[in-house]
């Protein structure tokens, strides 16, 4: 997991210092390595969450051993283990079209904004009216996953658990008259710091989330932004964050219920 960690940020995709141990609670053996002579060359992952959903990420071919057919045999390897479920993936925009011939189907666009978040409010911030922040960690476990859920198409209690209790993450929720309407986590990175999951009923709560988050983190932060949600990209110029990165959020079938106007950054790039 270090060396999938390593080759990530080789690729720039900047991972989160310690994503690895939340990933391998989601699926131990959802990690797959391909070795040449004994060498490392190759990773993907093919995590699979409940019955009938899977998300593939990961997915490297070392620079030397490009174009020789090294990197399909893992994607060939991944997609058997997927078998029967709901796949999805955000991948590199220019790829889609070999992502296609797997039978992915494009959702929408995670557009990556970054940079460090305006002082001054913005108009939409009148949302964060009635809403105290707190930490997440103090909620009910229970009250927290099942809001997940709604942004979510199956159940990740193990990996949520994780994602929001690991060291150095601070993980906070936006709540009104006892009822969660936001939920944040930002977890340090090799480069900006980022933010995943962002979820808000309103801009202004996002807003609220991400200025306190990024306080938490002390410098700049990334948020990778569904563009099925204008809103979010809006308030994101907003706060003064600019796009540096894309990836193309795809599904081998339907795109899953999700309740995307609440949705402002997504959770992960590798595992969804």
């Amino acid at each position: 997991m270090e060396l999938f960690r390593d080759w990530a940020d080789e690729e720039g995709w900047n991972p989160g210092d310690s994503d690895r141990l939340a990933f391998v609670v989601a699926d131990p053996t959802g990690f797959l390595m391909g070795r040449l002579g004994g060498e490392p060359v190759a990773c993907i992952s093919a995590v699979r969450y409940g019955a009938g959903f899977g998300f593939i990420g990961f997915y490297i071919a070392r620079p030397a051993v490009r174009g020789q057919g090294y990197g399909i045999q893992l994607w060939n390897a991944g997609m058997r283990r997927l078998e029967g479920r709901l796949v999805g993936l955000d991948g590199v925009v220019a790829q889609q079209d070999n992502y296609r011939e797997s039978g992915f189907r494009s959702a929408w666009n995670n557009v990556r904004h970054e940079g460090v978040p305006s002082a001054g409010r913005v108009d939409e911030e009148r949302g964060e009216r009635g809403i105290e922040v707190v930490d997440a960690r103090s909620l009910p476990f229970a009250e927290l996953a099942a809001y997940d859920r709604r942004f979510f198409p199956e159940a990740r209690d193990s990996f949520l658990a994780a994602w929001t209790g690991l060291p150095g993450r601070t993980a906070l929720a936006a709540v009104r008259d006892g009822r969660i309407e936001g939920f944040g986590v930002v977890r340090p990175c090799s480069a900006a710091s980022r933010i995943g999951p962002l979820y808000a009923a309103t801009p202004g709560v996002a807003a609220a989330l991400v200025r306190r988050l990024a306080e938490r983190a002390g410098g700049p932060v990334a948020v990778d932004v569904p563009d099925a949600n204008p809103a979010a990209l809006a308030l994101m110029s907003g706060l003064g964050l600019v796009p540096t990165f894309e990836a193309a959020r795809m599904y081998t079938g339907p795109a899953p219920e999700a309740d995307l106007p609440a949705l402002y950054g997504v959770t992960s790039l590798e595992l969804g």
